[in-house]
């Protein structure tokens, strides 16, 4: 049985973070809804509460009895986590004068403490909380404090029992991974087991099991999530495995061919649909971004639906869903909780049963096993590329003029960033075809043609994103080339906005 961490969400917006830090030290996590703690479940080694949008003190504040866990688990709580273990304690939790926003250093800590071993001097911390703790229960002891904060963490007497106010789960906090290593190996005793290696193996066995002889067909995009999942379900049932990849016209330059030549070498059965007349007549003169995400979405379903019931005695449709998918989240509002989900609307009148083998990973954990797999590099640090494809990218109504141009033009700032050795610092890249000409010169002629935006951003989880400060030696070669070698273009730009206030995408 594969024991686990179990992280309690209270709703915030690093829940998703603490677990990715817990799986990097190789320990399985499951991130439940504050109010679905498996009390029957032994493999559990350990809880952790996370932050929240609430104050303790709140009547619509998430609230956990935890006397069936505290004893029974170690506990780490974070910020609300730790403000509501003191509040409901007989401790005292106040508003702060200001909010404690930003970059503290621990003034003070107890370095004897299992959770500070290998702590620091004057460690810095990130605070990120309205509300401070002003006072603890009797039977607990402070073992930190900030210049700011005097309780900045703190353990109950003789209980596996600790709670810190600041995020050890964000890249500011510097030894913050070490703190929850200290919680996770050293307190929780974690075998530190979970592998790429060993989900293989144990999902393929899995796999084996819940299919049996069956017939399964799976949707690919070209992206690693399906990919690796292809991979991984032809590691279990091979020949019984059927791929669909739809093009809807709007893929990147010779992708389409490229992609079905990657998944034949992986020994993939796959179908390959060239749907892009359908999918540029429904569309023709619809500007309205999320209209032509439904005509586009719709368009997938009715394609995969009729090339799917092509399949004789199918019973399974498989998925590239992974955890952040499934993840149910807090709504802030309390009452709860919704999932979500990668499917788009995949048609119930299918009558087909769900396989999704990475609903367990992170995307960095998807990567990580599609190495392990022996799966070419290029498919495993693709970057994420919307659904509907270049329509987003296209400002205003699509055809298949502009889908060529903008499709030479994203070929161009692609390839210049893998020559240029860029293109793995990137989280995601490609160019935006504007809805404005403008004027130019070339040669002896004036031009009146279109203007194009490179957009490039750094992130670790889309969630937010900077925009990258690529050299301008190598913008300055793409704009270049891009207005010399792509016919209809005569002007370049680069977009600056990181997220928020804008978005990685453009529609």
């Amino acid at each position: 049985m594969q024991e686990k961490i179990i992280i309690l969400d209270f709703g915030s917006q690093t829940t998703q973070l603490i677990g990715r830090r817990v799986r990097e030290m190789n320990t399985y996590c499951e991130i439940l809804p504050y109010n679905k703690f498996p009390h029957d479940d032994p493999s559990v080694i350990g809880v952790i509460l996370s932050g929240s949008p609430f104050s303790v003190y709140d009547e619509s504040a998430f609230k956990i009895d935890l006397t069936q866990i505290r004893g029974k688990y170690p506990i780490l709580g974070i910020c609300y986590g730790a403000q509501y273990m003191a509040y409901t304690n007989s401790g005292r939790v106040e508003p702060a004068g200001t909010r404690e926003y930003g970059r503290a250093h621990l003034a003070h800590f107890e370095k004897d403490n299992p959770l500070f071993k290998n702590v620091r001097e004057n460690s810095q911390v990130w605070m990120s909380h309205g509300d401070t703790i002003t006072a603890i229960p009797d039977n607990f002891k402070c073992i930190a404090s900030t210049d700011k904060v005097a309780i900045a963490a703190y353990q109950a007497q003789n209980e596996l029992l600790w709670g810190v106010q600041f995020h050890p789960e964000v890249y500011h906090t510097e030894d913050g991974t070490q703190m929850l290593r200290n919680f996770v190996v050293d307190i929780c005793k974690s075998k530190q087991d979970w592998s790429a290696a060993s989900f293989i193996e144990s999902t393929v066995a899995q796999l084996k099991e819940q299919l049996g002889d069956d017939k399964v067909v799976l949707g690919l995009s070209g992206g690693v999530d399906s990919s690796v999942a292809a991979v991984l379900l032809n590691k279990a049932i091979g020949k019984n495995l059927t791929c669909i990849f739809v093009d809807h016209g709007m893929l990147r330059k010779n992708e389409f061919q490229n992609v079905l030549h990657d998944y034949e070498c992986l020994g993939l059965n796959v179908i390959g649909v060239d749907a892009s007349h359908k999918f540029f007549k429904e569309l023709a003169g619809v500007t309205e971004p999320e209209r032509k995400r439904k005509i586009i979405g719709k368009g997938f379903i009715d394609v995969f639906d009729e090339e799917a019931h092509k399949i004789k005695d199918v019973k399974w449709l498989a998925q590239g869903t992974i955890y952040p998918d499934c993840i149910e989240s807090l709504s802030i509002t309390g009452t709860v909780i919704k999932s979500h989900h990668n499917v788009g609307g995949l048609p119930e009148k299918m009558n087909l049963r769900l396989c999704e083998p990475l609903r367990l990973l992170f995307k960095d954990e998807v990567r990580r096993v599609g190495r392990q797999l022996g799966m070419p590099e290029h498919l495993i640090t693709r970057h994420p590329f919307p659904g509907p494809g270049l329509a987003v990218r296209i400002l205003g109504d699509i055809t298949p003029e502009k889908v060529r141009i903008l499709q030479d033009a994203d070929d161009i700032f692609i390839q210049g960033l893998r020559d240029w050795g860029l293109y793995d610092q990137v989280w995601q890249a490609g160019v935006i075809l504007l809805p404005v000409q403008s004027v130019g010169v070339m040669g002896d002629e004036r031009t009146y043609e279109r203007a194009v935006a490179l957009r490039a951003v750094t992130s670790t989880d889309a969630m937010t994103a900077d925009w990258a400060h690529l050299p301008y030696e190598f913008l300055a070669k793409v704009s270049n080339d891009i207005i010399n070698k792509v016919k209809g273009v005569n002007r370049v730009t680069y977009d600056i906005s990181s997220k928020p206030p804008s978005t990685i995408e453009w529609e």
